[in-house]
């Protein structure tokens, strides 16, 4: 083995020594719920890993993504959008988020700059005025500001003026400004090694990401009919030399959501296992067999159980 890189298993990738300037670091990406944070990670790391929907708070679990480039190794951390929570699911997912920003050696504040700063805007920067995490204020969504931007702009200027954060405007849809920020990443971060290997997106085993695919698609094709009361376990996963055959139940809370899951004759619960089989597909680099089922688990998003059953996992 070369003395340069460290291997714990024979099995596992090698994680090399880091050169000389070498700079990485742990970022939390935080903002309002459906602002961008998962779309702009997902384009940073160049490969799709986090779920995004129209839907408002789309993301649950604590994602991380990783990007490794010549100079730097980034792991970003995807939060909950923060926002008033509703049920114990919410809680969850709020106080997860916190937790993630005070571990973090940068944060990453992601606005949607198509529209003024407001309530929830300052909720969060009040959070993060009371830790001594760097922040970088994240303009997204420039390729949708109208021709009175300047005004958006200066909401969020105002909204930041008793801070030293430095801003960066940018598309996590288009790309544009994207180079910039990651530049601004790097800049604000200290040298340091590589904590994953360089050809590692994330943290996360398979199933997760299977998992989080299906869920997708259902927020995709349903809306508002399904919001949030859904959760996906992978039940099983059989691999052969030619395909994989995925099993997974679509857990949801009420007996009248089955029908609009399943439609008529099968037609919605076909569209939505079609999806999520391309995405698989593109995950594993080859054939998938998948096979949904609808299972009614009453107020398990109440439930701090069913939460740690269905995979959300509870910081401390």
């Amino acid at each position: 083995m070369n003395s340069q890189e460290l291997n714990l298993d024979n099995q596992l990738p090698t994680i090399p020594i880091a050169p000389a300037g070498f700079k990485s670091g742990f970022v939390a990406i935080v903002g309002r719920p459906n602002v961008g944070k998962s779309t702009l990670m997902n384009h940073l790391i160049g490969q799709k890993i986090a779920i995004t929907s129209p839907v408002a708070q789309t993301t649950r679990n604590r994602l991380q993504g990783i990007l490794t480039t010549p100079e730097a190794q980034i792991i970003f951390v995807d939060t909950p959008g923060i926002h008033k929570p509703h049920h114990e699911l919410g809680k969850v997912l709020v106080k997860n988020a916190k937790t993630a920003i005070k571990s973090v050696d940068l944060v990453l504040f992601v606005v949607d700059s198509s529209t003024e700063a407001g309530t929830g805007d300052r909720f969060i920067l009040d959070i993060l005025q009371r830790l001594s995490t760097p922040v970088i204020l994240g303009l997204n969504k420039v390729d949708l500001q109208s021709n009175n931007y300047q005004f958006i702009d200066d909401s969020y200027a105002d909204l930041i003026a008793d801070t030293n954060y430095s801003t960066v405007k940018f598309s996590a849809t288009t790309g544009a400004g994207t180079e910039q920020l990651q530049k601004a990443l790097i800049n604000s971060l200290e040298p340091g090694p590589y904590y994953y290997p360089p050809d590692l997106v994330t943290d996360q085993p398979e199933r997760f990401i299977m998992a989080e695919l299906i869920r997708e698609q259902i927020l995709l094709h349903t809306r508002q009919e399904i919001p949030h009361s859904v959760a996906i376990t992978i039940e099983k996963i059989e691999e052969t030399s030619k395909i994989t055959k995925v099993n997974a139940a679509i857990n949801i809370e009420r007996s009248s959501q089955k029908g609009i899951i399943i439609g008529k004759k099968g037609s919605m619960l076909k569209t939505i296992g079609t999806a999520a089989r391309k995405q698989i597909q593109k995950l594993i680099s080859g054939d998938v067999y998948l096979e949904l089922f609808v299972k009614v688990e009453p107020k398990w998003r109440q439930s701090r159980l069913r939460l740690a059953e269905f995979g959300y996992q509870i910081e401390e």
